[in-house]
């Protein structure tokens, strides 16, 4: 039996109860993999996040109540508060190393600056039928694939009517699906399901921006971008397409701090 810190962050909010809930967990060498995916299952969060030093950074893994994921943009926003504002770090950059690379972490006063990969998607035309009447859209403007499949829709409130039947989603075989728009009061808002991974609909989503970004600073034809995930819980974030790499800054308040028995 050990005994292992736990805290819990609201990341991409300025506001308790908002943004996106991370459980992270920082640790002195990996756990058993079955163990952390238990521990995430027990949870119940979108994310929780171990890390361990490596070098002149940390090892960062990301598990839903699933499946460990690829790359996740708010449970890493959350590590890096805990490590500046609770575990004493103190550089001006902090590097993560993931199973998608270097990911390197800036702070910005009250926010934090994440450095990800770039993931532009393209137009497709064959998708799953699930795709669409899962959404109950009928009439999109595109549908595009990176990692995640992007639906398209002509106005924000479109984005925010959607007719969900997580059944049908369920059935499409990818890791999550991005439904965007451009935004009342800002550059585009999107939502973001992930029911494959146990995460009907994920309140802000900093993976799923690594697609929307490029794609919006292409459509809109400007590098900097304000972008709302407009998600019952609301998130926001503040973007920089950088050619093969993406920034968004957002941030973090602190939920709480407690031990787990494991």
């Amino acid at each position: 039996m050990q005994n292992l810190t736990i805290y819990q962050v609201d990341a991409f909010t300025s506001k308790l109860f908002g943004g996106n809930p991370a459980a992270v967990i920082p640790l002195e060498k990996w756990l058993d993999d079955q163990l952390m995916q238990q521990i995430a299952a027990e949870n119940n969060l979108a994310e929780t996040v171990f890390f361990v030093p490596l070098g002149d950074g940390f090892h960062i893994r990301w598990f839903t109540p699933e499946l460990e994921i690829d790359l996740c943009g708010h449970a890493t926003l959350a590590s890096a508060f805990i490590l500046y504002e609770y575990l004493g770090y103190s550089k001006s950059q902090l590097l993560f190393y993931s199973k998608s690379g270097e990911l390197m972490i800036a702070r910005e006063g009250d926010k934090f600056q994440l450095n990800f990969p770039s993931r532009m998607p393209v137009r497709v035309s064959n998708y799953p039928e699930q795709l669409l009447k899962g959404l109950g859209i009928t009439d999109p403007l595109g549908v595009y694939k990176s990692r995640d499949y992007v639906v398209e829709v002509a106005t924000e409130k479109e984005v925010l009517n959607l007719s969900i039947d997580i059944s049908l989603l369920n059935q499409v075989d990818v890791i999550g699906i991005i439904v965007t728009a451009p935004g009342s009061d800002c550059d585009f808002v999107s939502r973001f399901f992930a029911p494959n991974c146990g995460i009907p609909e994920d309140p802000v989503t900093g993976s799923a921006h690594s697609t929307l970004i490029p794609f919006w600073a292409e459509k809109l034809g400007k590098n900097s971008l304000h972008a709302k995930q407009v998600s019952k819980r609301g998130g926001e974030l503040w973007c920089q397409d950088k050619g093969d790499r993406v920034t968004m800054s957002g941030s973090c308040v602190f939920y709480m701090k407690g031990e787990i028995n494991v």
